[in-house]
């Protein structure tokens, strides 16, 4: 079979993939109040069958609980649940492990990367999906496929951020169908588009049911015209399902139950209408009525959708397998880099700012470091530099996965990648430029203070800097990780301020009541702070020189800064290894908050 052929053959289903979904007596109940100790029960023993090769809607008011229903099916909200779900293939009943690794949830809102082409974001998912045996034409062709069948291809060299609504739902729809999956979720996918985009979308999903897929999404209020397109839809109204059936069967079944539409009149609205008790309370008698309705029988899957489905041979289901973590890894790595490049706020601006803050406090504290007379001064630069370094490096990635999180939760849970694979991938990319930016300002700042010209020294200083950088944006990844954005930038404000006081210049350790003296030990400014003393006053440097303009300068002897500050026995290399493992457990520490903070989404 040629590569174009199997590259085709991709969006069609293989026998064994196809599924119903099947529920019984499905109950779902939430804990409420600030105590959570009352109980809401949101879906009360829903039972029905959503069939492959349809296209089915969940339908009904405000807080009836249809997105909790698809968000069950999909397995994107657990809790109190009872009832069973059961998913059915031509090969008989499946466990839904299999089915979670091959179905997709598309959520309501778009949550893309708006720095990619749609190109470039279909062929780097096409990576993240499909393993290394496909080609780079077999990855091309599947993706214009795509495209092509979501209409998608005139804009196919267009920047994300500037496409339309409804392309950008339809696009997302495309990365989802990379790999072929059986079932997919779409909850409100015509939230936010006019009437030609809504139909557009539900067209593209039409298609997709036509193929085989079982394809279930939630909707609020659709046009009459898009009603139609629908094969199946599942009314559900305060946790009941009201209906079941085909859409050209509505208005029959509501006239049985004494509900006669207006001619006409969009059944979608009328439906709603009636369940919203616009014409009287009547939900009882339909809660009723809609028991066998909303009971379909089981039945075996289209015979004329496994026939198509045959070419889909063993050597594409070959091409069509995941990657290996480590492939994806360099894959992720790729994005990063090529996000940090595009996205000019957090790499050029940083650059620059660094370069120009190095030069400003520079030239602030010109030669301080060859002064003896101005020792205290150049004791404030290097508290200072610290300062700097914790803020810059520690605000920012408080916004960093608060910003991202919706993203990384839909890639996660659509299978793209695991989050240990995304949570390495982005420490690799940005330790490189961490410690760019760090050595711009070290370099220019040590050199127009006039610190003592030797490399041991410089390199002394620069590994300080950086491990301070490193620590610090663990710190602030794991505020984003805990708090909201706001609540994270306070708490972060307030920790560097507590630092500060801590650090044993604002206060010296002699001055410090012993209590607090001990608290310091928890505080890793002070061990950047007094990395950096050692590495400009320790290792028996020579008496720093004194201006002949002025007659005595008593704090010329290093020996004596040293004493002054309380920190004659600390050890330059233990305040690295103190430093490294604040890095190292911070970032860890990080990893889990990020990994629960994802699990109760």
């Amino acid at each position: 079979m040629s590569t174009k052929r199997r590259a085709t053959n991709t969006l069609r289903m293989s026998r064994a993939r196809m599924a119903d979904i099947q529920f019984k007596d499905l109950s779902f109940e939430v804990q409420i109040g600030i105590r959570k100790t009352n109980k809401k029960q949101i879906l009360k023993g829903l039972n029905g069958v959503f069939k492959a090769a349809e296209l089915t809607a969940i339908m009904g008011p405000s807080g009836a609980g249809k997105s909790t229903l698809l968000n069950i099916l999909t397995g994107f909200q657990q809790g109190h649940l009872t009832g069973t779900v059961e998913y059915t293939s031509s090969e008989g009943k499946q466990n839904w492990e299999m089915y979670k690794k091959q179905s997709c949830y598309i959520q309501q809102t778009d949550n893309l990367y708006g720095f990619f082409t749609v190109q470039e974001s279909m062929m780097i998912v096409a990576y993240l999906k499909i393993g290394s045996s496909a080609t780079v034409m077999f990855r091309q062709i599947l993706i214009d496929n795509i495209l092509d069948t979501l209409k998608l291809s005139k804009v196919k060299n267009t920047k994300v951020d500037r496409l339309s609504g409804g392309q950008k739902k339809r696009l997302s729809i495309a990365l989802e169908l990379i790999d072929n999956p059986p079932i997919m979720f779409l909850d409100e996918p015509t939230t936010g588009l006019d009437s030609l985009a809504s139909m557009q979308c539900i067209s593209a999903l039409q298609t997709l049911a036509k193929s085989g897929r079982t394809v279930i999404c939630t909707i609020h209020q659709p046009s009459a015209a898009v009603y139609q397109m629908f094969d199946y839809i599942y009314l559900v109204v305060d946790g009941h399902c009201l209906y079941g059936g085909t859409p050209d069967n509505t208005v029959n079944y509501f006239a049985q139950q004494g509900f006669q539409c207006p001619q006409y009149h969009n059944p979608a609205d009328y439906m709603l209408e009636v369940v919203n008790q616009e014409y009287g309370n009547y939900n009882n008698q339909l809660i009723a009525a809609a028991n066998k309705y909303c009971q379909r029988g089981e039945t075996s899957m289209k015979m004329h959708i496994m026939r198509e489905a045959s070419f889909y041979d063993e050597k594409t289901r070959m091409m069509m397998d995941p990657p290996s973590e480590i492939i994806k890894f360099k894959v992720l790595l790729y994005r990063c880099a090529l996000i940090m490049y595009r996205d000019w706020s957090v790499c050029h601006i940083k650059l620059i700012l660094h370069f120009l803050v190095a030069v400003l406090l520079g030239l602030l504290f010109e030669h301080v470091g060859n002064d003896a007379s101005r020792t205290i001064s150049n004791v404030s630069f290097l508290m200072i530099t610290i300062l700097y370094f914790i803020y810059t490096s520690l605000m920012p990635a408080v916004l960093k996965f608060p910003l991202e999180l919706d993203i990384l939760k839909k890639e996660r849970f659509n299978n793209w990648y695991q989050l240990r694979t995304y949570y390495v991938a982005m420490l690799v990319i940005t330790l490189p430029l961490t410690i760019l930016y760090t050595s711009i300002y070290s370099t220019i700042s040590y050199v127009l203070t006039r610190q003592p010209m030797e490399w041991s020294r410089f390199l002394m200083f620069l590994l300080i800097t950086v491990l301070t950088s490193f620590t610090s944006e663990s710190v602030g990844l794991g505020l984003g990780t805990i708090f909201n954005p706001i609540n994270g930038t306070f708490f972060g404000a307030i920790i560097i301020a507590g630092m500060i006081v801590l650090a044993g210049f604002l206060v010296f350790f002699n001055h410090m009541p012993l209590t607090l003296y001990y608290v310091s030990y928890m505080n890793y400014y002070r061990f950047a702070f007094d990395g950096l003393i050692q590495a400009i006053y320790g290792f028996q440097r020579e008496a720093i020189p004194c201006p002949s303009n002025v007659d005595y300068c008593h704090l010329r002897i290093p020996s004596l800064i040293l004493e002054e500050l309380k920190m004659t026995k600390s050890k330059f290399w233990i305040d690295v290894v103190i430093l490294f493992a604040w890095f190292v457990v911070v970032r860890t520490m990080a990893y889990v908050t990020l990994k629960r903070k994802l699990s109760k989404m």
